[in-house]
């Protein structure tokens, strides 16, 4: 993991801000969603990117349920049943 140089505090709700210039390289913009890991003591936050529930593909989806789920599992759902 590369180091940025930047040390924020965290505020009394728990916020932390994120500087407009990683934002910028990042392509992150007001409003995006961003998702949160945890890999041992690293917290890593990404810029979410729907994905299939089923094999994690990030293309056709379709929300079903709440989930997303990509052309291939539909189909093999539909012949499983």
């Amino acid at each position: 993991m590369k180091s940025t140089g930047i040390v924020r505090k965290i505020d009394a709700l728990g916020r932390i801000v994120l500087p407009i210039e990683l934002r910028k390289h990042m392509e992150i913009a007001t409003g995006d969603d961003i998702e949160i890991f945890v890999e041992g003591s690293t917290i890593v936050l990404e810029k979410y990117s729907p994905s299939c529930l089923f094999c994690g593909s990030k293309e056709a989806l379709t929300e079903f349920c709440g989930k997303n789920v990509c052309k291939t599992c539909r189909e093999k759902l539909a012949k499983d049943n």
